[in-house]
């Protein structure tokens, strides 16, 4: 386990926090059925900060004079380990953790108010989690009966996501490292799907592709629900029944990626089901690439968070007026959005522990207020044409969906383009071969 980096954070927050106190639990286990759980995951704001994969637990951070690392965890318990696998205890858990102290978590209700008591603030997601919104209120509640022998409650309630959205925006080695790893395993499944699609399979048998390359490899399984979308399906952009048959002569979009402690990676790949492009799907892959080489050109310290879509979506409406599906000048096109029957989201988003990733996006309310890119914040590039059948769209059109999406790490120098799964047209044709 290494613990410098969650420390770290910690440090980080405790030195915002003044002298207030951040309370942090993790995500519950939840039901699928009856008795049966869905597989565990941690709440990705506890694991940032602390890298504890189990679940009843929670973080106290106090601040001060005398900053305190405190975790609240579950007990060993040889019976029940013998039925759900091992446990740290609170002993192994604050050496294993870097924590200051840590104790179980049968114990957070009493000495939650103790921990608050005579504080500024109270650091704490609200809203994010009834049970610990009313952990939070109970605390302070017994605190405040307490005020006749002149103990105080904390006068105010701070949101915790806020000051760590900031932070999670900018990653560090450690998590760079992990999504780096993340990249190119989705990247091997990708390419794996690819050697593997033939015409009349189904759609979920390549996800079984995707699935097998991502835990051959050692990711924990996949970041998010997979898409992989024949022909039309291409053009519904949440598609995940992922139960069609593949036709011949079609294209497949495929959304996959997976997680590596805790980190996420997000590609898109849209190629032939049987291996050659026609010359109407070429056409569409070669403006969605080029509006993507657009995009990640416009990548770079300095620019908004608005600049690379921008840079997309000039390319794209100059691919539409091409295409004869819209008229007049780009400039003319964009701003009446004249596109967006064909291009209807923007060109990415922020990455990291959540697949679309903690963060603001602006930091007011005007044309000009998009958050500034800085070195070490992740972030996609996936723009995308969708030709659904029917409407003006000409037939020789029709079904055509095509996205292309790759994981940039901004650098001092631009950026990096995390992911390597074939993406230009001679790539994909080669590595769909079958000889």
């Amino acid at each position: 386990m290494t613990q410098q980096p969650y420390a770290q954070r910690r440090q980080q927050l405790l030195e915002r926090l003044g002298d207030g106190v951040a309370v942090l639990a993790t995500a519950p286990e939840r039901l699928r059925n009856r008795d049966s759980h869905y597989p565990y995951r941690f709440d990705s704001y506890f694991w940032y900060l602390s890298g504890f994969p189990e679940p009843d637990a929670v973080i106290v951070l106090v601040g001060g004079r005398e900053p305190r690392s405190l975790l609240f965890c579950r007990e060993k318990n040889e019976e029940r380990e013998t039925w759900d696998g091992f446990r740290y205890g609170p002993e192994a858990a604050a050496k294993a953790f870097g924590f200051s102290e840590a104790h179980s978590i049968a114990s957070l209700e009493q000495q939650l108010p103790e921990l608050l008591a005579n504080r500024g603030a109270v650091w704490h997601s609200l809203g994010h989690d009834a049970a610990a919104d009313q952990r939070i209120a109970n605390a302070l509640n017994t605190i405040r009966q307490q005020s006749r022998s002149g103990t105080r409650a904390p006068g105010e309630i701070r949101d915790l996501r806020g000051v760590l959205d900031e932070m999670r925006l900018v990653k560090d080695e450690h998590e760079i490292a992990s999504m780096r790893r993340a990249a190119d395993i989705a990247s091997a499944g990708h390419s794996g799907a690819m050697r593997a699609c033939r015409p009349g399979m189904a759609e979920y048998e390549l996800e079984a592709e995707l699935g097998y390359e991502f835990r051959r490899r050692g990711a924990d399984g996949h970041a998010y629900t997979p898409i992989v979308a024949g022909g039309a399906n291409a053009c519904i952009l949440h598609y995940v029944e992922n139960n069609k048959l593949l036709g011949g002569h079609s294209l497949v979009l495929i959304d996959a990626g997976c997680e590596v402690a805790g980190y996420a990676s997000d590609i898109t790949r849209t190629f032939p089901v049987n291996g050659r492009f026609s010359a109407e799907q070429r056409e569409v892959y070669e403006i969605v690439l080029a509006a993507q080489d657009a995009a990640i050109a416009a990548v770079r310290p300095g620019a908004s968070f608005a600049d690379y879509h921008h840079a997309a979506l000039r390319v794209l409406v100059q691919g539409l007026i091409d295409l004869k599906l819209i008229s007049g000048s780009v400039d003319g096109a964009v701003d009446s959005e004249a596109y967006k029957p064909w291009y209807m989201h923007r060109t990415g988003h922020w990455l990291g522990l959540d697949v679309h990733d903690a963060g603001e996006y602006k930091t007011g309310t005007g044309d000009d207020d998009w958050v500034r890119l800085r070195p070490g914040m992740t972030l996609t590039v996936e723009p995308g044409l969708y030709f659904r059948p029917g409407g003006d769209v000409p037939g020789h059109l029709h079904g055509i969906g095509v996205r292309i999406e790759d994981d940039v790490l901004v650098t001092a120098a631009g950026c990096t383009v995390y992911t390597n799964a074939p993406k230009t047209v001679a790539e994909i044709e080669e590595v769909m071969r079958h000889d």
